[in-house]
């Protein structure tokens, strides 16, 4: 290397160079190559750490711009021609079937993907809404980050909900002015809601302890005083005069006072009393349901000109969509405090399995003798069981706030139907049954595994189909995050896929086919959130395929799609006014709750090879997610590669002291998700699949190519591979590795280094983590290239997609970061030996930074070489005194030249990890 690398094609060219070496030396690391050559310009001084952060902004930068010009493609915002969702072959028959019920339910959720700062998230979108070349506007540098609070997440939701209630009333609009045009004897029949909103930002309760209840009664009326004003807003755009405005504005105005009120510490009894007496008490404006309004409007709209009647129905249907708040909400708990809570009232002893036929009949039996009771804020306040306080809650909302919308209590890691029945009896207990659906969620390999016969059992239960039939619907959720992380994604998907159609066989079995099926699908597939990377069509069919919809069809089921929009990824889709519309739009098109026909895909019938395929790929995946390799790998820098990113802890709780032994089950499933891309392979994407097609290489390759099935499943993989290295895990493994380190001065290079890197490779030939990540990159070799021999017989259907420039950029942003890396090692070994002080020793605090517990590492050593210390001119005493006789100017040294060198390599390091998110289009 004859020149320094000081710009992002450079090192591109450069990156490009050494990849040829791998012709000669198969074993060659071009990506750690790079590195060590930024790494030796950093330490010789040639290149410092300006230089870094110039190269990071540049390819931080190419990094938003591409990820805008993939959103604007995907949502096509210059492409929402609304005509043709009216059919009029079909006739007002056919609008009304399609149009009355929605065609999708969008819930806003706040999993922790809030990875960009609101200024960069504001300039994407805007670069995503408009035409031309996306340019350098997008490129907001990361100013400081806010507190991801649960405040925070519940304003971008609200926001987001906001744009999509705007959308939709102009898909409304459109829609009901092509009515009233073509049938305008039959107009008042139609009355259309494409789209349902929800939230669960502020109610799920599920992994966290954070969130009183009061909190979430207080989200509520905030929701709803957001609401009124909305409403009020568009009445007054139709009519500045209307006789609903004064009532409306009161409302708005009443609600609001109640969410003042919920918005502070009522932990005291005299704080909440005062506060829950002022929202139950009888009031004028305390609106409770929209139904008197709504007619109203609608019977004024029948006898009102066209532009007026359009209007006013616009509004009738928003307020029949929403009610009385931003969207519905949806409550989350975990089955164990489910559990938990119905033991005191079942089985105090603690002597019934839960999951025996005898806690069922126990169960079933309570059910038949429940009375409601009655409840007050005072026995919320006071309950100790979290469950029994969802329901409280839910109970109290019903009752003070809005009295119409249904309430979903989703209950997670849910395995057996008595758990359900759980949830059905407190339902009938506070008297809420006809309002709340209960859905179980199904995520963890035993629930899916097992999840059939689960829904046989619940469905065949009298008491479960009584209350079925009072719902109008069974609701189930399943999860992608927590399956795709212990069976694989692609296990997953095709495991979701079967229990929903085992759903529709129990449904048709039991006689409940006179009641919708909704099912909530979470995502979570490891490329994104939710946002698959072939196109909407994919996005959406995915998690809820033509073959699992043709099977509700056949058995004459109405189905309720429902798909999560997470956290600030998927709030993209909605971030601007003209990128809503376009979501919106693109999938109204697309129609998700209308059944295709997938009877012709071979994939369903050919299950001697697809079953096989499928089995092979989850034992494969099984292998990695319970191999110590795997799991030492991935935890190898604990959570230190990622930034915060949301409200919700992304590990849980443990002994922070054992890093070494740290579990995968201690890290949620988008953080592991999201350390799989900065370690430079989604695993539980992309293994598996070529060591599954072993031995049947043309047979799996003939029967993907006619399965629109497995060419939707091929397209994921083949995304993720695009940016996948093998290289650059094996390169994160050489860090660790002493025998690097004690050669890196050999044959005196870089003598000034000697010292540093020889305790470095004395204190690494304890660590076991080069080992373990070369044993990982010899695993993923060997079955990337059984995949490789499989996708040469499978058509690439994007071969010109730029992917190689984006495989280069990830390469360099990898190498800079292993640089920094380095760099940080360095300075770690440098700093003068202190003493034990408070049960941290010096070597503890290598540890840290070796795990990239970078903030505890520098807590500590401020402590050790503190550079303010108390002046002797500080203290007003009388006596006098020669000493100190020095100038006493602590460590500032210290500081300059080891510790904030290591804090800002791990700022920079974090920004890297930012831009490889981008790259791969969303956080986990």
């Amino acid at each position: 290397m004859s020149r320094p690398l000081k710009t992002v094609d450079q090192c591109v060219d450069r990156l490009q160079y050494l990849h040829e070496r791998t012709h000669e030396t198969p074993l060659f690391n071009p990506v750690f190559q790079l590195s060590l050559d930024l790494s030796r310009q950093l330490e010789a001084g040639e290149f410092d750490l300006d230089d870094m952060e110039n190269l990071i902004a540049e390819l931080e930068c190419e990094a938003l711009q591409g990820r805008a010009s993939r959103l604007r493609n995907l949502t096509k915002p210059d492409q929402t021609d609304l005509s043709g969702l009216i059919d009029e072959e079909a006739g007002i028959d056919g609008a009304i079937r399609r149009w009355n019920r929605p065609q999708m339910h969008a819930v806003f959720t706040a999993h922790p993907t809030f990875l960009m700062t609101p200024q960069q998230s504001r300039a994407l979108a805007e670069a995503a809404s408009q035409s031309g070349e996306i340019g350098t506007d997008v490129c907001i540098a990361p100013s400081a980050r806010p507190a991801i609070t649960l405040q925070y997440e519940h304003d971008r939701a609200m926001a987001a909900i906001a744009n999509a209630q705007d959308a939709r009333d102009t898909i409304n609009r459109s829609l009901l002015r092509r009515v009233h045009q073509t049938w305008p004897d039959s107009a008042a029949e139609f009355t259309p809601m494409p789209f349902k909103f929800a939230t669960w930002v502020g109610y799920d309760m599920d992994g966290r302890t954070d969130i009183a209840w009061y909190d979430s009664i207080g989200f509520r009326l905030s929701e709803k005083a957001q609401r009124l004003k909305r409403y009020v807003a568009a009445l007054e755009r139709i009519d500045g005069q209307h006789s609903l405005l004064a009532s409306l504005r009161r409302a708005a105005d009443y609600a609001q006072e109640r969410a003042d009120d919920f918005a502070g510490d009522l932990s005291s009894p005299e704080a909440l009393s005062n506060a829950a007496n002022r929202l139950t008490r009888e009031h004028a404006d305390k609106l409770l349901s929209l139904t008197p309004v709504i007619d109203a409007l609608e019977d004024e709209a029948g006898e009102a000109p066209l532009d007026r009647a359009v209007e006013l129905r616009t509004l009738a249907a928003a307020m029949r969509a929403d009610g009385l708040g931003m969207g519905l909400i949806h409550f989350r708990v975990n089955s164990s405090q489910l559990h938990n809570a119905i033991r005191r009232r079942m089985d105090p002893e603690t002597t019934l399995d839960l999951a025996s036929r005898g806690a069922v009949k126990a169960l079933r039996d309570m059910l038949a003798k429940v009375k409601p009771l009655r409840s007050n804020f005072a026995a919320l306040a006071i309950e100790s069981s979290t469950a029994i306080r969802q329901f409280l809650a839910m109970a109290q909302i019903i009752q003070h706030i809005d009295g119409d919308a249904p309430i979903r209590m989703l209950i997670a890691e849910c395995e057996q139907p008595a758990t359900v029945l759980a949830a059905l009896y407190f339902s009938e207990l506070f008297g809420i049954a006809d309002k709340v659906d209960v859905s179980p969620l199904f995520e963890t390999e035993n629930a899916l595994e097992h999840g059939g016969r689960f829904l046989d059992a619940l469905l065949s239960e009298p008491a479960f189909q009584q209350y079925a039939r009072k719902r109008g619907r069974i609701a189930i959720q399943t999860g992608f995050s927590d399956a795709g992380r212990f069976v694989g994604q692609i296990p997953a998907g095709l495991s979701i896929e079967r229990l929903q159609g085992r759903l529709a066989q129990a449904m048709r079995k039991n006689d409940l086919t006179d009641v919708s099926a909704l099912i909530f699908n979470t995502h979570g597939e490891g490329m994104g959130r939710g946002a698959h990377p072939g196109g909407f069509a994919d996005r959406l069919e995915w998690p809820l395929s033509p073959w699992a919809r043709s099977r509700f069809n056949k058995a004459g089921i109405h189905l309720e799609p429902e798909a999560s929009f997470q956290g600030g990824d998927g709030y993209q889709f909605f971030a601007t006014p003209e990128l809503a519309l376009a979501t919106l739009t693109r999938i109204a098109e697309l129609r998700p709750a209308e059944a295709n026909d997938a009877g012709k895909d071979p994939l369903y019938k050919r299950t001697d090879l697809s079953l096989d395929f499928y089995r092979a790929i989850r034992s494969h995946q099984r292998d990695y997610l319970t191999s110590r390799v795997y799991s030492r790998a991935i935890t190898a820098f604990g959570l230190g590669l990622l930034n915060e990113t949301g409200s919700r802890k992304s590990r849980r709780q443990s002994d922070l002291a054992a890093e070494r032994e740290m579990s995968l089950r201690q890290i949620r499933a988008i953080p592991h998700n999201a350390i799989l891309q900065q370690l430079g392979y989604p695993v539980n994407i992309i293994a598996g699949v070529g060591t599954a097609a072993e031995g049947n290489y043309e047979d799996l390759a003939a029967l993907i190519n006619k399965s629109a099935r497995g060419k939707q499943m091929i397209r994921l993989v083949r995304a993720s591979n695009n940016l996948a290295s093998i290289k650059t895990v094996a390169a994160y493994g050489e860090l660790f590795n002493a025998a690097f380190w004690a050669s890196r001065t050999y044959r005196g290079t870089e003598g000034h280094l000697s010292d540093a890197c020889q305790y470095l490779a004395e204190y690494l030939t304890r660590d076991d983590r080069a080992g373990v990540f070369r044993r990982l990159a010899s695993q993923l070799r060997t079955d990337a290239l059984k995949l490789y021999r499989l996708l040469g017989l499978i058509p690439n259907e994007n071969p010109l997609d730029g992917r190689e420039e984006v495989r280069r950029r990830i390469g360099v942003l990898q190498a800079v970061r292993l640089a920094l890396l380095q760099h940080m090692f360095l300075k770690a070994v440098s700093i003068p030996t202190f003493s034990r002080a408070n049960d941290i020793s010096r070597d503890d605090v290598l540890e840290m930074v070796f795990t990239l517990r970078i903030e505890d590492a520098l807590a500590q050593l401020r402590r050790a070489y503190p550079t303010r210390f108390p002046q002797i001119g500080d203290f007003a005493v009388e006596e006098e005194s020669n000493y100190p006789d020095g100038a006493g100017d602590g460590y500032t040294a210290i500081r300059r030249d080891y510790i904030d060198p290591i804090e800002r390599s791990h700022d920079l390091n974090l920004r890297i990890s930012a831009a490889i998110a981008n790259e791969f289009g969303a956080h986990g």
